[in-house]
């Protein structure tokens, strides 16, 4: 299947051309065994896993390494004693399908003690059909809890950002953007819910971007790291009950 961007060029007032979302940073490869779980006696650190599924909203275009939301969840679970070292299979500009490709050529085995998926919303801008997001949206969650050793309850779903607030998209059809999100995320909700995994709806929080360009990444389109902070804060407490 021919793989596309999200966004391909955007051409400032300047004429210079800005690639945002035609690569990704550097190329994270997944490992294709999970780190055995551990609790250090002597500091009672306990040492968990987690694969990080998604695109460039999991991967942290245009935001440092350590910005990106995985990151600093881990960072505010280790003040709580759980050191836990996100892996990635995400890049820029994977719809469902190029991810389910992914997973299906890494092979990642597992189990992992958390795992996350967040992807969608280049489906909803190659103009994808919902019904087909619909399947295999469900096929990645269902590996997704495979991958989580059966443990559905460790599984968590992130919806969809909402870019029709960010600079990029000024200028397109922004109404028509919200809304097409809103239904991608309907169809996510409903297959998480319906698999009892977890599902954090941050998309009220990318929309507060409208009014706060500090939400915003440099190349006007991702969130920023203090963006992917408010994630963090939401599914840091969520991790560590699952723990």
């Amino acid at each position: 299947m021919k793989t596309f961007v999200l966004f391909s060029l955007l051409v400032s007032s300047t004429g210079m051309l800005h690639s945002l979302l035609s690569c990704s940073k550097d190329a994270i490869p997944a490992a294709n065994t999970a780190p055995s779980n551990i609790t250090a006696g002597s500091n009672n650190i306990s040492y968990k896993s987690w694969l990080a599924l998604g695109d460039s909203y999991t991967i942290g275009q245009s935001v440092e390494t350590n910005e990106r939301y995985p990151a600093q969840t881990a960072s505010q679970l280790l003040s709580k004693g759980i050191h836990i070292t996100p892996q990635y299979i995400a890049t820029t500009g994977w719809t469902t399908a190029n991810l389910l490709s992914a997973i299906q050529s890494q092979q990642p085995q597992g189990p992992y003690n958390i795992v996350s998926l967040l992807i969608g919303v280049n489906d909803q801008y190659q103009h994808m059909d919902t019904g087909g997001y619909r399947i295999r949206f469900t096929q990645l969650l269902q590996k997704s809890i495979q991958l989580a050793g059966n443990k559905a309850s460790h599984v968590f779903v992130l919806s969809i950002p909402d870019y029709s607030v960010t600079p990029f998209a000024q200028g397109s059809n922004t109404a028509q953007i919200s809304k097409e999100i809103d239904a991608f995320n309907a169809i996510n909700k409903q297959i998480t819910l319906g698999y009892h995994c977890q599902y954090i709806d941050i998309t009220p929080s990318t929309r507060e971007a409208a009014t706060q360009p500090s939400l915003v990444a440099s190349d006007g389109l991702h969130p920023s790291g203090a963006e992917y902070k408010k994630w963090a804060g939401q599914l840091a407490p969520l991790l560590s009950k699952a723990l």
